[in-house]
């Protein structure tokens, strides 16, 4: 209690003087730098401003680059020679992630003086092979550190900043960045003041409703510049779109193309003279919650309305491809908040509704899949789940009967909407298989 106190303290009494614009031009040849002309930040790379329009992500290059797209990030190093090699093939940047033991392994991994040693010399060896690839556009030192206050920290900002200190010394040319969770300003506190990084980085969703608000209302804190790194639709962490049963509540692939214009076009704070550019989450296929959550591809590379949206948002300019236009899905003509309960074995219905006058051009993939509730350590399963096989029948392209499991549980039910164009638009349903009388 008493750190704490003593934090808040600090944050708010301490007399804090700090002057606009202290990043001037870089004299010499550095590849990437900050400047400041005019009261506005900006990236220089080759000489040139840079705005980053990019995605989190690391397939789908060609596409990213054909909509306007100029950079992706990684959040390790993992397969990172080839990452770099495909970026620089698509005329794309790379925000590399450094990896950080965070949470839980904090304390058992900062306090172990030859780990610490180990992965010191691992990333000097990996910033001096990669320091001048042309595709590289700055180092990310950890994703979502926790920067508190408490003295027993001492061993993970010693350690942060003997990494940042020797990137800067072996890869001057490059800036060094952090991120952390929507804007916090006790973590940008810890970051101004026990950090050596060149700019701070935001990871946001539901909040980057607040981000221009909370960049005014703290800049005495922080004047500085300022990168989204991620951005996109709304998670599944909002409670008010739960079933009975807590499951979350999926938009449909249409209705998050509307989101991801109406977020950016209305919340994103690209007038703000500190910011730097934004990256699109996530920009490919992954399992998080369900399989198509925060996916713009599926599985088979097939793009979503979403890109088409990023698209506009990064060129101005709408697409000419078209994508399949999905409205709802009704189960047993029940939506996803009536909060659907079905007897073990009985005869289900399913179907789609389109506004689209080409939907019976389409072809049709129906899944049941169980609902996905496993976390290790608080982090989302990241493998994709077996659908379960049950008798499935014909109701036409836009509708199927199955067979509901007869095990007791929580399940949804997907349908893809694939296009000839390699597009496609997805939606599911949740749903609860009663337990037997």
């Amino acid at each position: 209690m008493k750190y704490y106190l003593l934090h808040r303290i600090l944050l708010f009494a301490v007399p804090l003087i700090f002057t606009a614009c202290t990043f001037k031009k870089s004299p010499g040849k550095r590849l990437v730098y900050i400047e400041c002309e005019e009261g506005r930040y900006r990236l220089i790379k080759n000489g040139r401003p840079f705005l980053v329009k990019g995605a989190a992500g690391l397939s789908q290059l060609t596409t990213l680059k054909q909509v306007g797209g100029n950079t992706i990030r990684t959040w390790d190093t993992l397969g990172l020679d080839g990452i770099l090699k495909d970026a620089a093939q698509n005329d794309l940047s790379v925000i590399v992630g450094l990896y950080m033991p965070d949470n839980q392994r904090m304390d058992e991994f900062y306090n172990n003086r030859k780990a610490v040693q180990t992965q010191f010399k691992a990333y000097k060896k990996l910033i001096s092979r990669y320091k001048n690839h042309p595709a590289l556009l700055c180092w990310c030192l950890g994703n979502e550190l926790p920067f508190p206050l408490k003295p027993s920290y001492n061993g993970f900002y010693a350690t942060f900043n003997s990494l940042v200190d020797m990137i800067h010394t072996v890869d001057p040319s490059h800036p060094v960045t952090t991120t952390m969770v929507n804007f916090q300003p006790q973590n940008i506190f810890n970051i101004k003041h026990r950090t050596n990084v060149d700019f701070i980085s935001i990871n946001t969703f539901g909040e980057l409703k607040n981000l221009e608000q909370s960049l005014d209302k703290y800049e005495w804190l922080w004047d500085g510049p300022f990168l989204v790194t991620e951005w996109g639709i709304d998670g599944p962490w909002l409670e008010h779109k739960q079933t009975a049963w807590r499951a979350y509540i999926e938009e449909t692939s249409t209705k998050k193309a509307d989101q991801y214009l109406a977020k950016y076009q209305n919340y994103m704070p690209v007038d703000n003279g500190r910011f730097l550019g934004s990256l699109v989450f996530y920009w490919g296929q992954k399992q998080e919650t369900t399989p198509t959550w925060f996916s713009m591809f599926d599985q088979q590379g097939n793009r979503s309305e979403a890109i088409n949206a990023m698209q506009y948002l990064w060129t101005a300019k709408k697409s000419e491809i078209k994508t399949p236009q999905l409205n709802y899905m009704l189960l047993n003509e029940k939506g996803a908040h009536d909060n659907v309960f079905i007897k073990p074995g009985s005869t289900v219905k399913a179907r789609v509704l389109l506004n689209d006058a080409d939907s019976l051009k389409y072809d049709y993939e129906w899944q049941v899949q169980p609902e996905d509730w496993y976390k290790i350590n608080n982090q989302n399963n990241s493998k994709p789940l077996k659908p379960v096989t049950p008798a499935q029948t014909g109701l036409g392209k836009t509708g199927i009967t199955f067979t509901a499991p007869l095990k007791e549980g929580a399940y949804r039910v997907y349908v893809y909407v694939r296009g000839k164009n390699q597009t496609f638009a997805t939606s599911n349903t949740p749903f609860y298989v009663l337990p037997n009388p």
